[in-house]
């Protein structure tokens, strides 16, 4: 071989192995790039994607086409922190976005739309994949009522409780409230502020960060009652709203010696109406045992209860009714104590299944996600529709709520110029019924020129200001939900 001839070679033999390590190089940012990408973005030591995520402002919370959200320009590393104008009023809604303690809520729902990294956000599929681009952030459009929120915050007045009111005929959320609220300004940044601010929030014994609303159940106590009446309505137990029930005062339960009665007289015996109109404990009691458990619980489950896979789109708490129950303890259960509890939510869903004519929506916040420039991402709207009870049973509990208003317990919550429907509930609770009683209302409303009623709320406060025998949801409950309903019919 000539001296050209192995230089040809060892020329060859070098592209060769430079060649294999450009491809492998090629292999390897592929792999690092594509395969390895999520891994990487994941890893707590990279910055990388911290930097990426604040480095644009974040997506808004728009209620009645404004933002209750925005994003201030730090200047720093971390660049865009989260504002909140009117942080305590909107809280159980938005929860927080922290670059420390993560996002809650709508925050952490809509994240990937807020943040800019939903792929629905990318002008071509994939392209961000590839790109490694960051789109603006989308915007989330709620469907609450702004007035109906600011009534229900105003009224609560600092008390402990909360509001939740609904659009019957759609589920569309108009008011979402919880008291004592906070500031979720106060978690945004990164600061030794910030975690001081954190501590103090998960140390306060009044639960500021506890979304009452949606994520604290209640015994409903006589609320319920409106369950049990449509259940015995619909099993044909009660087929005259008129007639006697054959209901003793005070009322054994079943299998026990112990006598249940009521706080005023007259319930002996009482029609189906007298007993709604003045909350009977021990009409409801027995219809409770001879509707049954079956009947009971198949009643209990349509209106919500038991479900445990409710979004709205954050997760909420199960609203519970026991369906592993004696008679006696199904008794209770049927008033609204024993081991049956409920949100806030679950009981405007209560109210408003009655409005509909018995079927009940699904409930939901937010009404559609739209891109920075305007454009729909994708809408919001209710799951399927449930029939509750009968079209003919909702008409008839459509008239006890409304004689509950006109002439008994719920005289608070009338409004010139609607139709109100309502009913009161105190809740007893805490060891031997020793705590303050839980004061409870819930109600629909239809102004005189709607053709269906246009709002239905549930109110309860922890902390009634007022002496323990005169804590009732008439007296505490209801003025704050005659606000709310007032604020959304417009009168």
């Amino acid at each position: 071989m000539s001296r050209r001839q192995g230089t040809a070679a060892y020329i060859r033999r070098a592209r060769t192995f430079c060649a294999l390590l450009l491809f492998a190089l090629l292999v390897n940012a592929a792999r690092v790039q594509v395969v390895r990408a999520h891994a990487y973005d994941g890893n707590p030591a990279n910055r990388r994607t911290a930097i990426a995520r604040y480095s644009i402002p974040r997506g808004d919370i728009l209620v009645g086409g404004v933002p209750v959200t925005g994003s201030r320009d730090t200047g720093e590393q971390l660049r865009y922190e989260r504002t909140y104008p009117q942080g305590p009023l909107y809280a159980p809604v938005t929860g927080f976005a922290s670059q420390q303690y993560g996002t809650a809520f709508l925050e952490h729902a809509e994240d990937g739309l807020l943040s800019g990294t939903d792929p629905l956000l990318s002008p071509f599929p994939l392209w961000n994949d590839v790109s490694r681009a960051q789109n603006p952030g989308g915007d989330v459009v709620t469907t609450l009522n702004r007035e109906a929120q600011e009534a229900a915050y105003r009224s609560l007045d600092g008390r402990k409780g909360a509001v939740a009111a609904i659009e019957p005929e759609t589920g569309r959320i108009l008011a979402l409230v919880s008291t004592p609220s906070y500031d979720p300004s106060e978690l945004s940044g990164n600061s030794e502020a910030v975690t001081s601010a954190w501590a103090r929030l998960n140390d306060d014994p009044e639960k500021p960060m506890l979304n009452r609303a949606v994520r604290q159940t209640y015994p409903p106590g006589s609320t319920f009652k409106v369950v049990t009446a449509a259940a015995a309505l619909d099993a044909g137990v009660v087929t005259d709203l008129d007639a006697p029930t054959d209901s003793p005062d005070p009322y054994r339960l079943p299998g026990t010696r112990t006598r249940l009665t009521n706080e005023g007289d007259g319930c002996g015996d009482a029609s189906l109406r007298a007993a709604f109109e003045w909350s009977c404990n021990t009409v409801f009691a027995k219809l409770g045992v001879d509707v049954g458990v079956a009947d009971m619980t198949s009643t209990a489950q349509a209106f919500g209860f038991n479900d445990t896979r409710q979004r709205i789109p954050f997760a909420t708490a199960p609203s519970t009714f026991d369906t592993h129950v004696d008679k006696a303890q199904l008794a209770l259960s049927s008033i609204g104590q024993y081991n049956t509890r409920a949100t806030p939510l679950q009981m405007a869903m209560v109210a408003a299944a009655v409005a509909n004519g018995g079927l009940a929506r699904p409930p939901y916040l937010v009404d559609r996600t739209v891109r920075r420039t305007g454009e729909t991402v994708d809408t919001g709207g209710a799951g399927p529709v449930r029939q509750v009870m009968s079209p003919s049973t909702a008409v008839r509990m459509k008239e006890l709520m409304v004689d509950v208003v006109r002439e008994g317990t719920g005289a608070n919550a009338a409004i010139r110029g609607a139709t109100v429907g309502g009913k009161t509930g105190t809740a007893q609770h805490g060891i031997g019924n020793a705590g303050v009683p839980y004061a409870w209302f819930v109600s629909w409303a239809q102004a005189d020129t709607d053709m269906e009623p246009k709002v239905a709320v549930a109110v309860v406060v922890e902390d009634a200001a007022a002496e323990r025998s005169d804590i009732s949801g008439g007296g505490d409950a209801a003025p704050i939900a005659k606000a709310v309903m007032r604020a959304v019919l417009g009168l």
